[in-house]
């Protein structure tokens, strides 16, 4: 599965060198302030390690830095969104992935985790790689899980720690990593790349649904636990057999 070569979904956002104004000092969202002109960031035309880059000052406590257009994530989609950064000069400040996680309202989706693992840089002049991947589903290396009402994101990176430093940046990569988790040459869809639960709670109607609507006769695997459907009232636990499942209610 990769939505880039199946369906020509864009996700890459545009370099730095193609002009600061895409790119946010908040959420990313319409109306936002952005980088181009502001007095902390500046293009450098040629890095030694990155060619064409952003030079942030660290102005606030936390210093964002989002991509204004909407990367889209749908069911079942897990993305990958990577930075290179190093410091340049002042304070040495935190660096990690960060997004906004959108619906198809709109709206921001609260109670997810919104940004990935944290690296401290330490080192003038030491290029340091963070990434994090953002996915529908409860998996195993999966940093930011946002759920099955997650239709897109606004993303990029997050500077913590003390204020006054300078770093540079490289242009932010973001790739559809879906085959690490689901093989689409398998004959198999997991429902929990979908949003789906085992914990005999979470009514996971829509996730069945989604995978179902995906599957084109392949199986449905349901992974071990107790899965619950609100909409008849029954609970299905794995039979152990990809696609067949036994209702116990």
């Amino acid at each position: 599965m990769n939505k880039v070569i199946t369906d020509g979904i864009v996700l890459m956002p545009p370099a730095f060198g193609d002009g600061l104004d895409v790119w946010s000092s908040a959420d990313g969202l319409p109306g936002d302030p952005a980088y181009d002109g502001a007095s902390n960031a500046t293009l450098i035309a040629a890095d030694a390690d990155f060619g064409t880059s952003l030079e942030l000052q660290k102005t606030q406590s936390i210093q964002k830095l989002r991509y204004m257009g909407e990367t889209p994530l749908s069911a079942g989609c897990y993305l990958r969104v990577t930075a290179r950064v190093k410091a340049i000069s002042g304070a040495l400040p935190a660096v990690q992935i960060a997004g906004w996680a959108g619906d198809v309202a709109g709206n921001h989706i609260g109670g997810v985790v919104d940004v990935g693992p944290s690296i401290q840089l330490t080192t003038y002049g030491e290029v340091v790689e963070v990434s994090a991947i953002v996915g529908t589903g409860v998996r195993t290396g999966v940093d930011m899980i946002w759920g099955r009402d997650a239709i897109f994101g606004h993303f990029g990176i997050d500077l913590t720690g003390v204020v006054g430093g300078i770093v540079r940046i490289e242009d932010i990569i973001i790739e559809d990593v879906s085959a690490v988790f689901y093989g689409k040459m398998l004959d198999i869809v997991d429902v929990k790349d979908f949003g789906a639960v085992g914990d005999g709670v979470t009514d996971n109607v829509a996730a069945f649904e989604a995978a179902d609507a995906v599957a084109n006769g392949r199986d449905i695997l349901v992974s071990e636990g107790t899965f619950f459907s609100g909409a008849n009232g029954y609970i299905c636990i794995q039979n152990k057999v990809p696609g067949h499942f036994s209702d116990a209610g």
